[in-house]
């Protein structure tokens, strides 16, 4: 629980003066001001734990009266184990903003990209998880209402006309992951508060060089790994790295709808489904991309950066469906093979 009384708050607030964030970055925060951070630090913490107990205690009913069939099990319980270590990770994340020795000498208190990064990476893999699991558990309902559909709709997905687009979806699934990742690099680094225009980055396209592989970010006397370093905590090349990943998913989606749209064969042989799903994709990179660019050039505002952390969200789990109503399911497709079998067997033959 938050504190209850003034000196439940003094106590708090006295944490909070000695960290490096307040004698470094906040030395004239004031009480009220130290109270709207705490607030939402706390709503967040005990957002995650409802979270996390909404999915756990329904999951361990489901397993323990044999709800759910074992493979689902073994989804259910790796998904838990994930919401568990996504909540060691955030605590882990926040260390690194509270002690001098996590970050570099010079730098301002920040918690560390890294740790951000694998913070948010987790929370979007568990997303990821319950969606495509959910998801499964709809169309395998839908499929098995009509095995004979079902049988013609795998057979038309399985067609070889259809494995470029396919594998173009996961790929893009996988594109969008890593720009949404890149994302976290940005926002740790606070690189979004540097090169506040679109499309150049000052007066060229890009920074300069001696800027993007700064000697700086060296952490080796030799400056071997300038290369690694630079990519991942320079500001700059960080910011540049997004711009190029967000820009090549947006002309990725568009090159695939493009492509649904001037193949004759793809157009007659993709499902109605997919149309649809492609459509949806491109609508949501439309409109990720204007937030992105909304969002840079008025110096990353709290409601636009959020907005736009939620459209990556979006473009995923859009992309995701687009997977789910392309890609064959394995054991979806098993299921109708033997209901169509069942329903041979069961048919009466024609008298001789």
């Amino acid at each position: 629980m938050p504190p209850r009384n003034d000196d439940d708050w003094a106590a708090e607030f006295a944490k909070y003066r000695s960290s490096p964030e307040f004698k470094l970055l906040n030395p004239q925060m004031t009480l009220d001001e130290f109270k709207s951070i705490y607030y939402m630090e706390w709503t967040h913490r005990i957002w995650g734990r409802v979270v996390g107990m909404s999915f756990l205690l329904p999951a361990v009913y489901f397993i323990a009266r044999r709800k759910v069939s074992a493979p689902m099990a073994g989804k259910i319980m790796g998904i838990a184990g994930l919401i568990g270590f996504q909540g060691f990770l955030g605590w882990w994340m926040v260390k690194s903003g509270l002690k001098d020795d996590l970050f570099a000498p010079g730098s301002h208190p920040r918690v560390s990209q890294y740790r951000l990064t694998a913070h948010l990476g987790t929370a979007f893999l568990c997303y990821t998880a319950m969606l495509w699991n959910g998801l499964s558990i709809l169309r395998e309902h839908k499929l098995l209402s009509d095995p004979a559909a079902a049988t013609k709709l795998f057979e038309r997905l399985r067609r070889p006309e259809l494995r470029v687009f396919r594998r173009s979806v996961a790929a893009l699934a996988v594109l969008v992951f890593c720009t949404a990742m890149s994302g976290g690099l940005v926002a740790g680094l606070d690189a979004g508060l540097i090169y506040n225009e679109f499309p150049k980055m000052g007066p060229g396209w890009i920074p300069p060089r001696s800027e993007l592989f700064s000697d700086f970010y060296s952490h080796t006397p030799d400056k071997g790994d300038i290369w690694w370093r630079n990519p991942l905590e320079n500001p700059s090349l960080v910011q540049l790295d997004h711009r190029i990943l967000a820009t090549t998913t947006f002309s990725s989606v568009m090159s695939l709808w493009a492509y649904t749209k001037l193949s004759p064969t793809l157009k007659m042989m993709l499902p109605a489904a997919c149309n649809k799903g492609m459509h949806g994709v491109v609508g949501f990179v439309g409109l990720q991309v204007a937030l992105g660019i909304t969002t840079l050039l008025y110096l990353v505002p709290l409601p636009l950066a959020s907005a736009h952390q939620a459209g990556s969200l979006a473009l995923l789990t859009s992309v995701v469906i687009l997977g789910g109503r392309t890609w064959v399911p394995r054991r979806a497709a098993r299921l109708v093979s033997q209901r169509m079998s069942k329903v041979a067997t069961a048919s009466p033959r024609p008298a001789p």
